[in-house]
């Protein structure tokens, strides 16, 4: 197996909730294990381009990881799974439905070693904007004598 990929098994469970006089039935993740024996197996693979999003993930409260289940307003069908919050904002600007879990603690030392391994990814510095940068500029005219 190479290092920068894991199999993680999950089972689904639906919650019925009520608001008022409506019900409306979500999904959420009940288990989550390492290895391929669940209903739903996915492989948890890491990337380069992703370092940055992964130290953020790994430094916050409570680390979680994210699976992509198909289209919103419909049964989940897991298809992907990530640790990078940037990758499951993305799968939800394009209506996809995103479950999410607490990242086992095995999971978190395998991230830890990944990043040990490959390094942290380069700090992003912004150029600060110039004022005035990217608008068209107003030049005096002169004006025609008659």
């Amino acid at each position: 197996m190479t290092d920068n990929l894991r199999p993680l098994s999950m089972t689904l469970v639906a919650e019925t909730k009520r608001v008022n006089r409506f019900s409306e039935t979500q999904w959420r993740i009940d288990d989550l294990t390492l290895g391929e024996q669940g209903p739903h197996v996915l492989f948890l693979q890491l990337y380069m381009t992703e370092r940055a999003a992964y130290r953020f993930n790994l430094t916050s409260s409570t680390p979680r990881l994210f699976v992509r289940a198909g289209f919103t307003g419909q049964a989940p069908e897991p298809a992907a799974i990530t640790a990078s919050q940037d990758v499951a904002a993305g799968w939800m600007d394009g209506e996809q439905q995103v479950l999410e879990v607490a990242m086992p603690m095995a999971i978190q030392i395998w991230i830890e070693s990944y990043l040990a391994r490959h390094g942290e990814a380069p700090m992003e510095i912004r150029k600060k904007k110039n004022k005035g940068a990217g608008r068209a500029k107003e030049t005096p005219t002169q004006e025609k004598p008659q």
